[in-house]
């Protein structure tokens, strides 16, 4: 079996769903988790200065939803065709243009104004998301594609807790609750489960 370590903060956000993956495929690895403080260090061995950061036999590969999709193809959770692999892109695309809104609002360091384009943002872009989201999971039987367990769906569940903090919506999944559905469905796998039962805890 390869030897396998991720790379990622101490924190689910983007990396859990790589941690979840491995778990979901019975790999074996190495969770390294590190610090703000000494990231710096670390940043000239990642291939592009950025976390999370899978390593395979010592070759290190990065951006999160291409690892993702990598171990989803892997451990048959890719689409049948590239039409069905095509509809899980496009969800993940949405989910991603979803978290770079969340991101601008996230980088703006005065705390008034972020706190007013957070309040802009609730009543003019993150309605639409969630709604769409909402739409496509209903729509999928609680899934977010192909009306089945993806590669997609561990994302979407990594994040979740990070989602509801950025938001500022801790009750996200009683306002939307088929997103409790999804996670529900991705956290009771059994070698999931495992993996979380047993992996450090955090918030988001």
């Amino acid at each position: 079996m390869s030897k396998v370590k991720v790379y990622y903060f101490d924190g689910k956000a983007v990396g859990e769903s790589i941690r979840m993956l491995l778990a979901y495929g019975g790999q074996e690895f190495e969770d390294v988790r590190l610090q703000f403080d000494n990231f710096a260090e670390f940043k000239p061995q990642t291939p592009f200065g950025q976390v999370p950061v899978l390593e395979i036999d010592g070759k290190k590969y990065a951006q999160s939803k291409a690892i993702a999709r990598y171990l989803g193809r892997k451990y048959g959770l890719a689409g049948n065709d590239i039409e069905e692999d095509f509809e899980i892109d496009q969800v993940m695309d949405l989910f991603s243009d979803l978290r770079s809104n969340i991101s601008a609002v996230t980088h703006i360091k005065d705390q008034a104004a972020k706190d007013a384009k957070h309040a802009e943002m609730l009543e003019t872009k993150y309605p639409y998301y969630l709604q769409k989201l909402e739409e496509i999971i209903t729509k999928n039987n609680g899934f977010l594609a192909l009306g089945r367990l993806t590669w997609a769906d561990f994302i979407f569940v990594g994040y979740f807790d990070a989602l509801k903090f950025f938001l500022r919506m801790p009750d996200l999944e009683e306002k939307y609750p088929i997103f409790k559905k999804l996670v529900d469905a991705v956290v009771s796998i059994p070698k999931v489960k495992a993996y979380i039962d047993s992996s450090p805890k955090s918030p988001i």
